[in-house]
């Protein structure tokens, strides 16, 4: 699909994901349009449910536009699911109050497992039909990100039938039958390369695979399970679209370990999470990828001068830019549901001045 949109008016967010030089360090933040926002849980009533919200492109636009409304954050993300694809490949997804995400049909046997395929895209049109409607909505205001959960991270939901807290299920099939695992793994990966492509058609301007699940397994499987497959993703994914470069970003959540083989799978940037430090990720992959992070959440429940504190103590952690790095502040995980949403206001200011002030 060929659509024209506004120039971008603001690009520092980009600039820093390719290493170029900016005038700040941009930011945007994990679960930036969600239930700390006031607004998010009106619309969210109208809409009647989570699911409601997402598969409706004009209240998905409306979400995902609130935070920037709101905040001067450096770039969109689109408001989805990770689950969106595999609810296309038949597993039944549904969200019950106050208990997270359920699959009707989770894999549990060879035979499901076998049956599992990629879904036609175009039981996905609603998320690409919204990408395109945030884009022209944006205005050129900031960047679009398009995102998608990773293959192992996906393959947890899909085996477990929804969260976990011991991954039992999915991990004994890993061990027990790694057969059927690649099977999930492959498909999925195939899925997600598709899913993200058509994202990017359809106007995001960056990419992100989020791997939450990915710490959760032992070294040496986590090579074999989760990053050998977001290689494969972004081996598959478009890098420019109508002579644009598209950006793409990676991230394990308590990934740290494997920070420099996360470095090495082709994406331009890594996230990291809270643990992991700064500056010490910086002198090991800095001058080959940017690095995105990596504020501890809980920090904006802290009074605003502790707030501020700790964004100086992560600028300064990633230190002064220079040629051939780049940082994009974030959090390390998703914002809590519970955030006082005038934190956030401190949080965006503090990081947009402090940054400025170190380049000065």
């Amino acid at each position: 699909m060929s659509t024209s949109f506004a120039p971008l008016k603001n690009d520092t967010f980009l600039r820093a994901l390719m290493r170029q030089p900016t005038d700040y360090t941009p930011l945007w933040l994990m679960r930036q349009a969600g239930r700390y926002l006031p607004e998010y849980r009106e619309t969210r009533k109208q809409a009647g449910s989570f699911m409601g919200l997402a598969t409706n492109p004009d209240y998905a636009t409306e979400v995902t536009l609130q935070p920037l409304d709101r905040y001067k954050l450096d770039a969109a993300i689109l408001f989805s699911d990770i689950l969106t694809v595999p609810d296309a490949m038949g597993l039944g997804l549904s969200f019950a109050e106050g208990e997270g995400p359920r699959f009707a049909n989770p894999l549990r046997d060879e035979k499901a497992v076998r049956a599992l395929q990629v879904p036609d895209l175009s039981s996905l049109q609603y998320v690409f039909d919204a990408v395109t409607q945030i884009r022209r909505s944006l205005d050129g205001r900031v960047p679009l990100i398009g995102f998608s959960g990773s293959p192992w991270t996906l393959a947890c939901y899909m085996v477990e039938g929804g969260g976990s807290d011991d991954f039992r299920l999915v991990k004994s099939m890993l061990y027990d039958r790694p057969d059927l695992m690649h099977h999930i793994l492959k498909t999925n990966a195939t899925a997600v390369a598709g899913y993200l492509n058509a994202q990017i058609e359809a106007g995001a301007q960056a990419v992100m695979i989020f791997d939450t699940w990915g710490g959760a397994l032992a070294d040496g499987i986590y090579q074999t399970f989760s990053l050998a497959y977001m290689r494969e993703v972004v081996k598959q994914l478009k890098s420019e679209h109508n002579g644009v470069k598209i950006p793409s970003i990676v991230f394990t959540k308590g990934g740290g370990l494997w920070l420099e083989e996360i470095a090495d799978i082709g994406a331009d940037a890594v996230g990291l999470d809270w643990t992991v430090n700064l500056s010490k990720a910086r002198a090991k992959v800095g001058n080959k990828v940017a690095l995105q992070g990596n504020l501890d959440p809980n920090v904006l429940f802290a009074k605003p001068e502790q707030i501020r504190s700790e964004v100086e103590k992560t600028l300064q952690a990633f230190g002064k830019p220079a040629a051939n790095s780049g940082h994009v502040f974030n959090l390390g995980h998703g914002i809590s549901q519970f955030t006082p949403p005038e934190s956030v206001t401190v949080l965006v200011d503090a990081v947009h001045e402090i940054s400025r002030s170190m380049r000065a």
